[in-house]
């Protein structure tokens, strides 16, 4: 499924269900979840993906879930092996701690506009990039460093993703 050619031409990205959104989703991929805690997550499509059944998933979001809701629920059905975020534990997170705890799960701690320049350097196709945030800090740990400028700076990669769930109230064709 997915984008289909209209008769005129133009291209109609319209999904007849949340389930075929996420069909493809294969077991290990890399998958970017919208929204700032509870708002704006795309909780349909979160809870699609885990009827779907993809396992071995890396989430990158801003955080790690709450309750047992959309990300929440995706981790405690055993369906995320590592998480990239900037806010592992937040009010009701519990699933993340116990997972956590146990060593069930991997996490990468990353500044918040640090994790929003890497996906958007993947998006630019920037190979890698320098940022003073982190350095001096656990964060910088095992990473690149150099002066630039006069401050000390960190090598950051590029966060390539499998597909991106987001939540819309509206949204054309295109």
């Amino acid at each position: 499924m997915g984008a289909q050619a209209r008769a005129d031409g133009r291209i109609d990205k319209i999904w007849p269900s949340l389930a075929a959104v996420v069909a493809d989703v294969r077991d290990g991929a890399t998958v970017l979840v919208g929204g700032f805690g509870d708002a704006g997550a795309p909780f349909g499509l979160l809870h699609a993906l885990l009827d779907q059944g993809a396992r071995g998933l890396t989430i990158v979001s801003n955080n790690a879930g709450s309750g047992e809701v959309g990300i929440a629920a995706l981790l405690k059905a055993g369906r995320v092996a590592r998480i990239v975020c900037s806010f592992p534990k937040t009010s009701g997170s519990t699933v993340f701690e116990e997972l956590y705890r146990a060593g069930r799960i991997e996490l990468e701690l990353v500044p918040q506009g640090t994790l929003a320049e890497r996906m958007r350097a993947a998006g630019a196709g920037i190979g890698a990039f320098f940022t003073p945030t982190g350095a001096g800090t656990m964060l910088a740990d095992g990473k690149e460093t150099r002066i630039l400028d006069g401050r000390e700076q960190v090598l950051e990669y590029p966060i390539h993703a499998d597909v991106a769930l987001i939540r819309a109230d509206r949204a054309d064709r295109w």
